[in-house]
């Protein structure tokens, strides 16, 4: 299935000054199907129709080289949008990593967060969140913030994870229920939470460590 990104502005008028309508659609394919004009009012008498302007890696170019990215940053955004999906898309997301660098902050924290919104839920997004996760002194903003709350809230799930692990070996050995290293081990490093409180629970119960993961 195709990922696509569209971005619109509204027609309006301020101060005097008209200000014109555009949409631009961002996908990861070929998607020349998508530039087809979109017409609303009646069938046979619409009132107004837009013409997407559709970027994709058949018109926009996989800018691999950080310097060339640097000339032209929004460029090697769009770059890193449209190719999301291509086997090269590292060496895209590091020279646009390595090329944000190079403007102030507040604008790269700006391009980092219009990024990982147009990566979408593709594995694209994970490196480029990786590639973020090393430059929060750089890039600050929403995008950094977001990466302290995942981490904070990372931290806090683990620490819960490996208390009621804890927790099922502490039942586990006071009930004389025989524990082997391996069953140890698949216990103190199990960070689903709900498998562990079922664990729990079946600590109370269980005559041997099979019937605990039953």
């Amino acid at each position: 299935m195709a990922t696509m990104n569209t971005f619109d502005q509204v027609v309006h008028r301020e101060n005097g000054i008209l200000a014109y309508a555009g949409c631009i659609v961002f996908c990861a394919c070929t998607a020349e199907w998508a530039a087809e004009p979109i017409r609303i009012g009646l069938e046979k008498h619409p009132s107004l129709a837009v013409f997407p302007l559709i970027l994709g890696p058949h018109n926009v170019p996989a800018v691999t080289d950080a310097a060339q990215a640097a000339e032209d940053i929004p460029m090697a955004v769009f770059s890193a949008i449209t190719h999301g999906n291509d086997q090269d898309i590292a060496a895209v997301l590091e020279a646009l990593a390595v090329a944000l660098r190079t403007t102030d902050a507040d604008a790269a924290a700006v391009f980092a967060e219009f990024t990982e919104a147009g990566l979408g839920d593709t594995p694209a997004r994970k490196i480029w969140r990786d590639l973020m996760s090393t430059s929060l002194s750089h890039f600050h903003g929403i995008v950094a913030e977001s990466f302290r709350k995942e981490g904070r809230e990372e931290g806090r799930e683990e620490g819960v994870a490996r208390e009621r692990a804890l927790s099922v070996l502490r039942v586990l050995d006071h009930r004389g229920v025989a524990v082997d290293e391996a069953v140890r081990e698949r216990i103190g490093s199990c960070r689903d939470l709900r498998a562990l409180d079922v664990w729990v629970d079946r600590a109370f119960t269980v005559k041997t460590t099979d019937e605990l993961f039953a």
